[in-house]
């Protein structure tokens, strides 16, 4: 195979002729714009061949030994790069086709020639050796890049996977969230729909993405929709989409979230806001597989799956009338309770760190720390508004202070006291699960923050409501990490 030429270097071209005079007028014609050998005979064509790389044979069809397209179908085999020229005072029709069925001509020349005729077409020739070159190289590349393509996406896919997956939901050894997150990953290889419940900011969201990246969806996408934040005549469009000029504001087609969805997991959060009309309307996507958007006159198939959630009773709002009994079936295939936060008390410590973590650096507080009083103060406090309100009181602390260490005394009002909003605090705060001696120290932190904190810190009084000497309440203290 020909080596490619250095920019600098004009193409070559062998001239094969067996008449001197011919090849010199060639010559003449090409030497300007193209460096060129000449030979007399196939055997001495072959052998300059052998030695140096040739961009365009131009060669005589009647020669003494063998015809120029005998030779040309030898040079296809040997030297394919080669662009083959065919010169010839005979029109033989059978000489033709043979040229081109057998040695690949790209053109036949007929004597006698014009010299600007023959130069266009030795330029042109060499031209399409350079385009069939870069074609051979862009297939190679896209051969290659298909390998490449597909190591990125599975990259991707990986670090998606290590983001969203169920190691990434940060809980303690032995909580009560691995017992869910098992029966999810279970779930998650199979195509059912997923019911999700809970109170609000305990994490379903992040529990739906570890169910979509753990499943055979995971290279498709994954889109979210709060059902409460929108109306419902909105919501419909959104979801299933609508055509131009359905409603006023309509200006062009707009595919829904289902078909962007297309191959991959739809998330409705909070389906239980949504009314009765909208829930027949989605009722029927789910059993037909296809929506039909606002305005358009054929339904749209879509292949999606469904994980719902909601902190709403969903078995009682089906009682009430407020929620259809059918809708419900089709979307809790599987049901899976996220407990709040109260009911893990063991999970805050490592969920408060690894939020400490993500706020500071979204805050520009690089080294922040979470002494032991502070989580002292984070673990006697009942969390009504779970991870949410966990995270947002993590924010404004950090945003009230200037040292490292993150300080109680910078978290709000209703945090210090150790109690949230209504409610029999005292028993939502209550921790129910960990170690009988865990759960003690979270008993013992909140009487002994709750009594200083009445007698400001005032530790003799202390002392002597609870019982304690001074030295054995410094000792609960330290032991506890309660500092004023």
């Amino acid at each position: 195979m020909n080596a490619p030429f250095p920019a600098d270097v004009l193409p070559t071209v062998l001239v094969v002729d067996d008449e001197v005079r011919s090849q010199d007028a060639m010559r003449r014609t090409l030497d300007e714009d193209f460096t060129v050998f000449t030979a007399s005979s196939a055997d001495e064509a072959r052998g300059l061949l052998e030695r140096q790389p040739v961009s365009v044979i131009l060669c005589d069809q009647r020669m003494p030994g063998m015809t120029g397209v005998s030779f040309l179908k030898e040079v296809r085999e040997r030297w394919p790069d080669a662009v083959r020229m065919v010169i010839s005072g005979y029109t033989d029709s059978e000489d033709i086709i043979a040229g081109i069925n057998e040695a690949g001509i790209y053109q036949y020349i007929l004597k006698p020639w014009a010299p600007d005729h023959l130069l266009d077409s030795v330029r042109n020739a060499v031209e399409a050796q350079a385009l069939q070159r870069q074609t051979s190289r862009l297939d190679l590349e896209l051969r290659t890049s298909t390998g490449v393509l597909r190591q990125r996406t599975a990259t991707q896919i990986d670090r998606a996977r290590a983001s969203f997956g169920f190691e990434r939901i940060v809980r303690a050894p032995g909580s009560p969230l691995d017992g869910v997150c098992a029966m999810a990953q279970r779930v998650a290889r199979y195509d059912l729909s997923v019911l999700v419940l809970g109170e609000s900011g305990t994490g379903k969201e992040l529990l739906a993405r570890a169910i979509h990246y753990a499943s055979p969806r995971l290279t498709g996408p994954f889109v979210v929709e709060n059902c409460a934040a929108i109306p419902d005549t909105l919501l419909e469009s959104e979801l299933f989409g609508h055509k131009r000029g359905a409603f006023t504001g309509a200006y062009e087609d707009h595919p829904g979230l289902f078909q962007r969805a297309h191959g991959g997991t739809v998330f409705l959060d909070e389906i239980g806001e949504t009314s009765p009309a909208f829930q027949v309307k989605l009722l029927r996507v789910l059993q037909e597989g296809e929506v039909r958007p606002v305005g358009g006159a054929r339904p749209v198939p879509v292949d999606v799956r469904v994980i719902a959630a909601t902190h709403r009773d969903l078995e009682q709002r089906v009682r009430e009338g407020l929620f259809r009994e059918d809708l419900y079936y089709r979307l809790a295939g599987v049901s899976i309770t996220v407990p709040p936060l109260r009911e893990r008390a063991a999970d805050i410590a490592p969920i408060a760190r690894q939020l400490l973590q993500d706020v500071a650096h979204e805050l520009g507080h690089p080294g922040a720390t979470l002494p032991d009083a502070t989580l002292a103060c984070l673990l006697a406090y009942p969390w009504p508004g779970n991870i949410r309100e966990l995270r947002n009181e993590i924010a404004r602390a950090l945003a009230l202070q200037d040292g490292s260490a993150l300080e109680a005394a910078a978290f709000s009002a209703r945090v210090l006291q150790g109690h949230g909003q209504g409610g029999d605090d005292l028993q939502a705060a209550l921790p129910t699960s960990g170690t009988l001696a865990e759960r003690l120290d979270v008993i013992e932190a909140m009487v002994l923050r709750e009594t200083l904190q009445r007698h400001r810190w005032n530790k003799t009084r202390v002392a002597q409501e609870l019982g304690l000497s001074r030295v054995g309440l410094r000792g609960k203290m330290q032991r506890l990490g309660l500092e004023k």
